[in-house]
């Protein structure tokens, strides 16, 4: 648990998933967070309380509710958070409130009994694209926090590495979402460089995926169009086991939601045609990463506002390995998109897709992607591991 004087807490995703009740129950005993608020906007009471009575009576103390408050007291819940569905808490409450601000001049009208309160946005947020704020940049923040008769909680776009920042700006505490429930954050280092498998004559996907692994590539994303479904779940749980050869790297099956748990894997690539990443999110729930191909801006904005992790964005030049290609994009075709990215606050990783050369890695890091994603440059080579092993030079020297 942290120190009374900086308030850690954790938001749920607004819709259910499996084995909820384990991952918040897991966040409450860690004790990197004091509070979990459980935030489902059109949840019913009986979905509510089943989440609630699924979780450790020892652990609900934590528990904040955003709806259905009566059910707080009836079993065991700490919290209670005010909004415009429910402005009241119920008579004779005894726990904690809290409720949101988003302007400074909110801050002021605290009223008794308030334990805590939200002010966002903070920073740009990447599940709402454009939704930005100039409270940093306000120059009463400091005053007005120090002012404020309770805790300011810092909420929107915040992440464990902007946690200092909020500190110095003198909040007394933070709220994530997102970043709050993943157990292990997407690892950029992986990210530099990403194995889409593909069979060759002679070369089946895991002995592919063993030969860039060889050569130091840590993620490996499992695609084979053609496999039917027991073949490729075979598959997937082959190369999941090499784990114990070569230690964790990040291992992602394309398009099949349904196998990501089955085979062990941490996440799925999404084509444009394939299954909506928010569809994939509920199935997966947000430990899970959650890939998303784009071929343009308002391709991004939609795979940010549905929770996608990282762009695959694409393609570069045309590719053998794809019989349906979008518009070639070019390098300044990247340049341009995450640009606007930028300008936008969408700040998601990027990896570039589609017939990428050694040679082009630095033009691609240059342009503003975090890593390339590559199948022939590397399979196709008589020896895949020492091609593996020079893109990964590549791509570490220039960023």
């Amino acid at each position: 648990m942290s120190d009374n004087r900086f308030i850690r807490v954790a938001i749920t995703p607004p819709y259910f998933y499996p084995d909820e009740a384990a991952a918040i129950e897991r966040l409450a005993s860690e004790g990197d967070f004091d509070y979990i608020h459980i935030r489902k906007p059109g949840a019913s009471e009986k979905e509510m309380q089943s989440l609630i009575e699924s979780i450790d009576p020892a652990l609900r103390t934590v528990l904040t509710l955003h709806d259905h408050f009566l059910i707080a007291a009836a079993t065991g819940c700490g919290g209670l958070h005010l909004n415009s569905r429910n402005p009241v808490a119920p008579q004779g409450w005894q726990g904690r409130v809290s409720r949101s601000c988003h302007s400074l001049a909110e801050l002021s009208d605290a009223s008794p009994g308030t334990s805590y309160l939200f002010l966002s946005p903070i920073f740009p947020s990447i599940s709402k694209p454009g939704y930005r704020s100039d409270i940093m940049a306000d120059p009463d923040l400091g005053s007005a926090l120090g002012h404020c008769r309770v805790p300011v909680v810092a909420l929107g776009g915040v992440t464990p590495d902007r946690i200092p920042l909020v500190k110095q700006f003198g909040f007394g505490g933070a709220a994530m979402l997102g970043a709050a429930w993943r157990r292990r954050p997407l690892d950029l280092s992986h990210f530099r460089l990403q194995l889409i498998t593909h069979p060759y004559p002679g070369q089946d996907v895991v002995e592919g995926a063993v030969k860039a692994l060889e050569g130091g590539c840590r993620w490996i994303q499992l695609r084979h169009k053609d496999a039917n479904p027991d073949l490729l779940l075979a598959e997937a749980k082959a190369i999941a086991a090499l784990r114990s050869r070569f230690g964790h790297f990040t291992f992602i099956i394309d398009d099949h939601v349904e196998l990501v748990d089955e085979a062990g894997a941490d996440g799925v690539h999404l084509g444009k045609n394939d299954m909506p990443p928010a569809k994939a999110r509920e199935m997966l729930g947000p430990e899970k990463i959650v890939g998303s191909t784009a071929n343009t801006l308002d391709d991004i904005r939609e795979a940010a506002r549905n929770g996608a992790d990282y762009i695959g964005l694409g393609p570069f030049r045309f590719t053998l390995t794809k019989e349906r290609l979008a518009p070639v994009l070019g390098t300044d075709g990247y340049r341009n998109i995450i640009s606007a990215m930028n300008a936008e606050g969408i700040h998601l990783p990027v990896v570039a897709i589609g017939g990428i050369t050694l040679d082009d890695v630095a033009t691609l890091r240059s342009a503003g992607a975090d890593g390339v994603a590559v199948s022939g440059a590397i399979l196709r080579e008589a020896d895949p591991a020492s091609a593996a092993a020079s893109f990964i030079i590549k791509s570490s020297t220039d960023n």
